[in-house]
């Protein structure tokens, strides 16, 4: 019997999240094996190719102009500088580059010319590419297509009904245009959330049910734990529980079966025993690389001794994907 459904209603959603933990756990591990092979992990390098200055108000990051973060700002990188880290990362055995753009939607002038020569660059490299660059349009998203993009990023960050708390310089609908318009091009779609922005599990539940009811399931979920900076308006929020983000991740992998479930921001702070719950609960995407954007991340070597204490492997380019003629 399929598990694949894109018909949730908010109450299943609710009955899983709610689950006892070891139950929910065992149930996502046991729908986790009918999809994935065990121990394989997706491992992604996130590069920062424009960085700050952005006009948005989204009051986790720290590359809003309007917060005074220590944030050093920076025009977008040449191709030369991406591709030399696109090789390092490849190196260190990432198999996906993703690279991101603190803009408030992708404009066509000689900036998004020159991302396109670096999906280019990095596809020609034999790695996966993703980017995330804000919003986009249909014709936006065909010429990444073209270009060889393999995934579009682009966050629901938290529930409908609690958005405009957290971001107000864009809707809700913007968002799921642009995850659209992605899907339209023919490219993975990546869209995930954040936990510990003052929401509440009814918004957890909300966005995961967006995410599950979608026309297709996006291929990548992150699962993002706010990292609290300095200078923005949720500086003070507390860090989450290793409690909430395996309740995200499990129910996450039983409503989206065959998604990477990424453990995105916030791993920094989780010790390896708390990231094996996390990939015993379904989890089975990381991101690599001592950044994520401007946020600290660990670094490549903790990661690799990580993966040899629990057994983990990384995931070869483009498996699953159907070859382009």
């Amino acid at each position: 019997m399929s598990d694949i459904r894109t018909d949730w209603t908010l109450h299943e959603v609710a009955t899983i999240y709610h689950s006892p933990i070891l139950e929910l756990v065992y149930k996502a591990a046991s729908v986790h094996r009918r999809y994935h092979a065990i121990g394989e992990v997706q491992v992604n390098t996130l590069l920062s190719i424009k960085t700050g200055g952005c006009p948005e108000d989204c009051a986790y990051c720290p590359q809003a102009a309007r917060y005074h973060t220590d944030v050093d700002a920076h025009k977008l990188l040449d191709v030369d500088t991406v591709l030399a880290s696109a090789r390092e990362a490849r190196d260190n055995g990432s198999t996906r580059f993703c690279m991101g753009a603190a803009w408030r939607k992708v404009k066509d002038n000689a900036e998004f010319d020159r991302v396109i020569d670096m999906v280019k660059g990095v596809n020609g490299l034999g790695m996966e590419v993703c980017c995330t660059l804000g919003m986009l349009s249909a014709d936006q998203a065909a010429r990444l297509k073209e270009a060889g993009l393999t995934a579009y990023n682009h966050n629901l960050d938290t529930s409908e009904e609690f958005y405009s708390e957290i971001i107000t310089t864009r809707t809700y609908g913007d968002r799921l245009e642009t995850l659209g318009n992605v899907r339209q091009a023919g490219i993975s779609v990546c869209s995930g959330g954040i936990i510990g922005l003052g929401e509440d599990d009814t918004d957890r539940i909300g966005m995961l049910h967006t995410l599950a009811t979608l026309p297709q399931h996006p291929e990548s979920v992150p699962v993002n734990a706010l990292v609290a900076v300095k200078g923005t308006p949720l500086e003070n929020q507390e860090r989450v529980t290793v409690w909430e983000m395996v309740r995200m991740v499990a129910t996450a992998r039983i409503l989206m079966p065959k998604a990477m479930v990424r453990l995105s921001a916030g791993r920094l702070e989780m010790p390896i025993v708390e990231q094996a719950f996390c990939f015993l609960a379904g989890a089975n995407s990381i991101f690599a690389g001592e950044k994520l954007l401007t946020t600290p991340n660990p670094a490549v070597d903790q990661d690799k001794a990580m993966f040899e204490l629990l057994g983990l492997f990384p995931r070869e380019a483009f498996k699953g994907q159907p070859v382009d003629a």
